[in-house]
């Protein structure tokens, strides 16, 4: 298999792994070393924290449920969870067997989607945020039932 050198970097993982002492090469060439890198839209950190990640998703998952805000005028409940499963939860569910969050901080970052959408849905919006989940997930399990 050829390799792509330019491509190839050196990472190494933990805290009391200090290879910083070794230099690597390949076809005659020094590796670089990463603090991250990004394959497949998974970071892998040298800490193998997942907050960078979390981030991401967040981000990504925001940008959808702006565009979604934006773009429809009429917030049929029906319609809302349509789109926020189709268009939103796939950025934050992406591989996330790989990732899954285990902080607090980065689990009530990925809550903060859940919780913006529930008060997009104008009849829930005054209900305080576990009443509009209970609200989310009848209807969701409603809507499986009829689907069966």
């Amino acid at each position: 298999m050829l390799f792509n050198v330019l491509k190839c970097k050196v990472m190494h993982l933990g805290y009391k792994n200090h290879g910083y002492s070794y230099r690597y090469y390949m076809d005659g060439k020094q590796l670089d070393r990463g603090e991250e890198e990004n394959g497949l839209e998974i970071i892998i950190t040298k800490d193998l924290k997942v907050s960078q990640q979390c981030k991401q998703a967040y981000a990504k998952a925001s940008r959808m449920l702006g565009l979604i805000n934006r773009s429809i005028k009429h917030k049929d409940r029906d319609i809302l969870h349509s789109l926020y499963k189709s268009l939103v939860r796939p950025h934050m569910e992406y591989c996330i067997p790989a990732w899954s969050p285990n902080y607090v901080k980065n689990k009530e970052l990925i809550e903060w989607i859940q919780h913006r959408f529930t008060r997009m849905i104008p009849d829930l919006r005054r209900l305080p945020y576990l009443r509009r989940l209970q609200h989310t997930y009848w209807s969701l399990r409603k809507e499986k039932r009829q689907l069966n």
